[in-house]
């Protein structure tokens, strides 16, 4: 009796989804002023003093921000709660709630002095997404899962916690606001004691989608107005210390020195010409430097210096730090000095978004008059450990600019609704899909 009545409530649940969507060919619009009233809200748990925002992880604004949309979410009649990593999580039963969930969202801590767009848009999406089915009775076939995640800015520590990938070392981790991981997830009402219990398994998401800021200044400068993203790319970092010799800068003729600053300079330069000389969408930066023992009248005898390489192919960032090591050993030999390369342990895999879904977000936008570009993501997400529970897809929106981490950090009230609206009917196809696969 139990499956006769499940099979005609999806029966019915898909005839009404269709035929509701087909009254439309802009399918389901969110309601922009409710959307915007959410982001003035979110936008009060910071300093009031400062243009930027300075909701950080674990800080008492992160703390009030989190209260205030858990009560929100449960006087929505949601089942609201913090999870041991410091998650904030939604649920919302669907039809057959034996199936597994669609999730959705991203997070709202910032870096020092950062923004009120990146991830706090996807978070603000998802509640209205939520919202939105309520007010207009609209029942998924499957469970949906709503996730504001903890400590995206430091290297992802509510998702990686969820996928099991959170390395024990980084619960003493101090972050921006002076907390260790391990305290800031207790302080956000978590419990850092059992925050290996709470891993869930692969394939655990129906699919996963988050809405996102780009980061970037592609689709403003194109004039897109949705970003399909293909993947988020890898990110590789090295430690790279240079040795030379040290000797004094006033008697040490200049053919007669082993500067380990001069080799250091090249390698930078060497780091930018490799990385351009094949085509595709990879970066590479070498973003820190300290030469010593750095002082003026020293010849420097040892550089440290950081490189980082991101793309969304492991086997090309293989072949450029190939490149770079064999490039290095030619400039070691012309110095007189010699490179040694140290791989840190934070490094991050690529993590693909499914064409499935790619093609779904595209459709979607489209069916809502949207343009759309294809693109890789060059920042890290939550998504990207998502991707190891499931199906994965990513929705950007224009930032001006390309401005991110960044008081001037923005994107208009009208593309956040445009996003809103590519997630929600990309939410609902999904539903529709007994099974995603690429």
């Amino acid at each position: 009796m139990k499956i006769k009545s499940l099979f005609i409530s999806s029966a019915i649940y898909a005839l009404t989804f269709t035929f509701s969507f087909s009254q439309s060919n802009q399918g389901y619009q969110v309601n922009v002023n409710r959307l915007t009233e959410s982001f003035n809200k979110l936008k009060t748990f910071s300093d009031p003093n400062t243009k930027g925002n300075q909701r950080v992880a674990f800080s008492d604004y992160n703390i009030e921000a989190l209260q205030w949309m858990k009560s929100k979410l449960n006087s929505m009649g949601f089942e609201a709660y913090i999870d041991y990593a410091g998650n904030l999580i939604a649920k919302r039963k669907g039809l057959d709630n034996t199936l597994p969930p669609i999730g959705f969202g991203s997070h709202i801590d910032c870096v020092p002095n950062g923004g009120h767009f990146d991830g706090q848009v996807g978070v603000l999406g998802g509640m209205e997404v939520l919202e939105y089915l309520e007010e207009n009775k609209i029942t998924t076939k499957h469970p949906l899962e709503f996730i504001v995640f903890s400590n995206e800015e430091g290297a992802l520590l509510g998702s990686r916690a969820l996928a099991g990938e959170l390395d024990p070392d980084a619960l003493n981790v101090n972050n921006a606001s002076g907390f260790t991981n391990m305290e800031g997830m207790d302080r956000l009402g978590g419990n850092s004691k059992k925050v290996n219990d709470m891993k869930r398994e692969k394939g655990y998401f129906h699919a996963f989608v988050e809405l996102h800021i780009e980061q970037g200044g592609i689709l403003e400068e194109k004039d897109i107005e949705i970003g399909v993203v293909q993947g988020i790319v890898g990110i590789r970092w090295w430690d790279v210390t240079i040795t030379g010799f040290s000797n004094h800068a006033g008697t040490t003729p200049m053919n007669k020195r082993q500067d380990a600053m001069l080799a250091a300079a090249e390698f930078t330069l060497a780091v930018n010409e490799i990385v351009k000389s094949i085509s595709g969408t990879q970066v590479g930066t070498v973003g820190k430097i300290q030469a010593y023992p750095g002082v003026p009248n020293v010849v420097p005898g040892k550089v440290v210096l950081g490189l980082e390489i991101r793309d969304l192919s492991n086997e090309k960032m293989d072949l450029l730090i190939s490149k770079i090591k064999e490039r290095s050993n030619e400039i070691g030999e012309h110095y007189g000095t010699t490179f040694s390369f140290f791989s840190l342990s934070a490094n991050a895999s690529p993590a693909l978004t499914t064409t499935l879904i790619q093609d779904i977000i595209e459709q979607k936008s489209h069916d809502l008059g949207y343009t759309t570009l294809r693109m890789p993501s060059g920042a890290g997400h939550d998504s990207q450990d998502m991707a190891l529970l499931g199906p994965i897809g990513m929705i950007f929106i224009p930032s001006k600019g390309g401005i991110s981490h960044s008081p001037e950090e923005y994107s208009s009230f009208e593309q956040m609704a445009n996003g809103t609206n590519v997630l929600l009917n990309t939410i609902l196809a999904l539903d529709m899909m007994d099974k995603i696969t690429d």
